[in-house]
């Protein structure tokens, strides 16, 4: 399966944006996935991830309540709905695809990552 992650720009603290990773070549709704991001110096962190039909969710504590995870198995495509936006959630931003379980923390447990979108979030 191929990713594409877009939506990320630059915002103001306290704004919002909405990522979305597109899938190709792979039957989409059979897959886990995930969001991870990653700040300049510093390594790839995990942000949330989903179930293959949406319906359990597991969240970073540093976006439990800000961020929400979605998907559209319709449409092959997986969303970050990102609110109350802080300059601390600067990074690049990859949606990845999992092994095996949707709320590992652990980055070599996600696979087919793709290309990234940058966030930027001025103070």
């Amino acid at each position: 399966v191929q990713l594409q992650a877009s939506g990320g720009g630059l915002v103001q603290a306290g704004g919002s944006l909405r990522l979305s990773c597109a899938a190709s070549g792979g039957t989409f709704s059979t897959f886990h996935m995930g969001w991870f991001r990653q700040a300049p110096g510093k390594e790839r962190e995990f942000v949330a991830g989903i179930t293959r039909g949406g319906s359990s969710t597991s969240y970073a504590d540093s976006v439990k309540g800000r961020f929400t995870i979605s998907r559209d198995n319709a449409k092959n495509t997986m969303y970050l709905q990102m609110n109350t936006l802080k300059p601390e959630d600067t990074a690049v931003y990859y949606c990845a695809k999992a092994n095996r379980f949707y709320d590992s923390r652990a980055e070599t447990d996600f696979g087919s990552w793709g290309q990234g979108t940058q966030v930027t979030v001025s103070s």
